[in-house]
């Protein structure tokens, strides 16, 4: 599916990668071609909402995270574009593959279906191997040691809580973006992944994390703050990590901290009342981390439109901090990156109006026609936080790519 959906110019390939959790959607599901683009008009969200309501098809896309500009005015970025995504793209396509329970759907204008499924199965996979690329650290480890300390001050002083804050690593190569994305998810498969290709422009996404879903009249956000590391050569020890992070009060004030600030977010266009946590510090397993996540859930009124449930929502908390507003406005003083598409979302909307949008975050960006090839990572800053740690704490969720690019062994 994969490699019949990339001879397109634009496509979105979204991969589940067998987990079932009690919020699953769909196993596959990969959009191809261009049958019509979200073109906003007057009012950004209020167009975005018509467009949604309109459509009575699947549309896919992304949303950067400088559209943080538009939910939240009087901040922008002056940061140097390197990767070249657009602030927000949508397209209802040509072709839609959902894979589920081995059954292959495939939706399609003006072609056979049975010719495009016998495309699919016959084709022949050429392995490729990516030379070996380094990375570059968009700022040194002084550099990042610095911010974080002014950012505490901050903190200490009342001005926020909880900040994400980010930090960038590229390099200049000539790479093959599907064989790198398959490579990827042999090393880093989880629940949100996504290859996503807007002509030039490659996004190779390996996320654990859901932004937000909707289904009937529910909606839920599962923000992801706390991470430790896996060991894969001692089972006991990899328990204890995993009990660890789950009793840590340094992770624990994180993810709270975040918690109300998604119930904070989703009340502001859900049902009074109707907002609850359904889990709270959920310890999740993955290739490489465990992960602390939590579950909140709300209940929608009949009239809100996307456009509404995304300028309520947007950016994600867990790639913020708290209060959003202020902690914007600090992130893009002390981050030395455009984040761009990481940070954003990607993902899809159904044709009855239920959608489901990952947090783009473990991801590789490259750009076929500059070579640009980046990717960052980043921690919840807080007044327990050591600096030390928290850069540590980056390289361990950027330790996958980087030995990816350099072609080290798992």
């Amino acid at each position: 599916m994969l490699d019949w959906v990339n001879r397109f110019n634009i496509c979105c390939f979204l991969d589940n990668h067998a987990y079932n959790s009690s919020h699953h959607s769909v196993e596959c599901l990969a959009g191809a071609g261009v049958l019509k683009t979200f073109e906003p008009s007057g009012n950004f969200f209020d167009s975005l909402s018509t467009f949604v309501e309109t459509a009575n098809d699947y549309i896919f896309g992304h949303f950067s995270y400088e559209l943080r500009d538009k939910t939240t005015p009087g901040i922008s970025s002056l940061h140097k574009d390197f990767t070249g995504f657009p602030e927000c793209f949508l397209f209802i396509p040509e072709v839609v593959l959902l894979l589920e329970d081995n059954v292959l759907h495939i939706g399609v204008f003006g072609q056979d279906a049975n010719i495009i499924f016998q495309d699919i199965i016959e084709i022949e996979t050429v392995l490729k191997i990516n030379p070996s690329v380094n990375t570059n650290p968009r700022i040194t480890k002084e550099q990042y040691l610095e911010a974080v300390t002014n950012l505490q001050r901050h903190i200490h002083v009342g001005d926020c809580y909880v900040i994400n804050y980010c930090q960038e690593f590229y390099a200049y190569a000539n790479v093959d973006p599907v064989v790198l994305y398959k490579q990827l998810m042999v090393r880093s498969p989880n629940p949100f992944a996504a290859y996503y290709k807007l002509a030039d422009k490659h996004l190779l996404c390996a996320s654990p994390e859901r932004f937000m879903k909707k289904e009937g009249s529910s909606i839920i956000s599962q923000p992801i703050k706390g991470t430790a590391p896996r060991n894969h050569a001692d089972a006991i020890l990899d328990d204890f990590v995993k009990n660890q992070l789950h009793n840590s009060p340094k992770e624990r004030s994180e993810n709270v901290m975040v918690v109300d600030l998604v119930r904070n977010d989703l009340g502001r266009f859900c049902k009074t009342g109707s907002v609850e946590v359904d889990e709270l510090f959920g310890i999740y397993t993955f290739p490489n981390v465990h992960q602390m996540i939590s579950t909140v859930c709300g209940q929608l009124p009949d009239n809100v439109g996307f456009g509404e449930i995304l300028k309520s929502m947007f950016p994600m908390g867990s790639m913020t901090g708290a209060p959003k507003h202020r902690v914007m406005e600090l992130t893009e003083q002390y981050e030395y990156s455009r984040r761009g598409i990481y940070s954003g979302t990607v993902g899809y909307i159904t044709p009855n109006r239920d959608f489901d949008f990952n947090v783009v975050i473990r991801s590789l960006v490259y750009n076929a026609t500059t070579k640009y090839l980046s990717y960052q990572v980043g921690s919840a800053i807080t007044a327990y936080s050591n600096p030390e740690d928290e850069y540590e704490e980056c390289l361990l969720k950027g330790s996958t790519i980087a030995g990816l690019l350099k072609g080290e062994s798992q």
